[in-house]
């Protein structure tokens, strides 16, 4: 029982510096973790600082953060008591092996959004590492142990000569060489958490020391065939200037980025909007290459011609006997030519009766019973020979 309200059961996980047991609260009936730290603080004040960093700890409260719930003293062994958050670390996901980078980039972007809100509230981490993040079922990433680190870092006294508050693995240079931190030491051990959850490998193995010295003397290798816009995106993460790291705001907008995938090829051409079509008065002009305009549906050819003009009716040009007689068909000429005799006779025979110059009396040019279109050239006929004889 912790601080007589807190039982313990089974460990969660051990660090260098503390162990989290899963617990109950008794006095809300719910389960939560327990960390107990280890060191013990040695003074009034020690205890008194530990307790105002983790009230300001409790604060914080954001998706991306593991809640502190409460926070003391028990029996000279600082404790703290968190959100319960069921699932594994992204430290024991590694060990299967490196993740896509889609999902590389969706944990890191939540972890980087979590992060940017405690900087912009002053607090710093200085702890992010895998066995840090929490991955629950639902897909949501949860930043654990904030502020650990700091509050073991101010309130804790080390009697070993070269411990550094952290983890080893992830430190930043400047943490290694005990400078003044800001929250650039935040984006620096997230840049190795996202190198290693690419590659599966940590950046600085070895003993703690010599994965400390190495960082002060080389740049982590970032492999040059990550996916695109990775091995520029960690480079400047873990960049040894730390004024010239991006802000964990940027890091998470650069992540929510890569999450999309980078363009599958070059742009193409922006999508054609067909113009507003205007009426036109001329005929369309056809483009090269374009099928010729559609025709108002008509007749394939003109109709054919009548086979016979008609005979009469009003505004019939005039035309000479030659003319009507030229349009018979040949058996018809036939007909005509001997129906023209036998008027002809009938002219010389009333001729020769009356032995005279006088005109004769006035003759039929065609009986009642020829057909129809015979008469017309049958009066041509008669007009022509009523002429000669005159």
């Amino acid at each position: 029982m912790v601080a007589g309200r807190y039982r313990l059961g089974e460990v969660l996980g051990r660090g260098g510096m503390a162990d989290v047991h899963r617990a109950t609260d008794t006095v809300l009936a719910r389960e939560v973790a327990v960390k107990l730290l280890r060191s013990t603080a040695d003074q009034a004040s020690d205890r008194a600082r530990f307790t105002a960093e983790a009230r300001t700890l409790a604060g914080l409260s954001h998706r991306g953060l593991v809640t502190v719930l409460d926070a003391g003293v028990d029996d000279e062994h600082p404790f703290l008591v968190m959100e319960l958050v069921e699932g594994p670390t992204l430290g024991a996901r590694l060990a299967d092996g490196p993740v896509p980078a889609p999902e590389a980039a969706r944990v890191g972007q939540q972890v980087a959004d979590a992060l940017s809100y405690a900087h912009g509230r002053g607090v710093v981490h200085r702890d992010v590492k895998p066995g840090n993040v929490l991955l629950a079922p639902d897909g949501r990433v949860k930043l654990a142990d904030f502020g650990i680190a700091r509050l073991i870092g101010d309130t804790v006294r080390h009697t070993q000569t070269g411990t550094a508050v952290g983890t080893a693995a992830y430190l930043a240079p400047e943490q290694v060489r005990g400078e003044e931190l800001d929250t650039s030491v935040d984006v620096w051990s997230l840049g190795l958490v996202l190198l290693e959850a690419l590659t599966g490998e940590r950046a600085y193995p070895g003993s703690p020391t010599e994965s400390a010295m190495a960082r002060l003397h080389r740049p982590p290798p970032v492999p040059a065939d990550l996916p695109p816009g990775w091995s520029d995106l960690l480079r400047a993460m873990t960049a040894a200037d730390p004024a010239a790291r991006p802000s964990t705001a940027q890091v998470a907008a650069r992540l929510g980025a890569l999450r999309q995938g980078p363009p599958s090829g070059p742009p193409g051409p922006p999508p054609y909007v067909e113009p507003a079509r205007t009426a036109v008065l001329t005929a369309p002009v056809a483009s090269p290459g374009s099928p010729p305009p559609a025709r108002p549906p008509g007749p394939a050819t003109p109709p054919p011609p009548p086979l016979h003009p008609p005979t009469g009716g009003p505004g019939r040009p005039r035309r000479g006997p030659g003319a009507r007689l030229a349009a018979l068909e040949p058996h018809q000429k036939g007909l005509a030519g001997a129906l023209a005799g036998i008027v002809l006779l009938l002219v010389v025979a009333a001729l020769a009766s009356t032995g005279s110059a006088e005109p004769p009396a006035e003759v039929d040019p065609a009986p009642g019973d020829v057909p129809a279109r015979l008469q017309s050239p049958l009066e041509d006929l008669h007009d022509a020979v009523g002429e000669a004889g005159r």
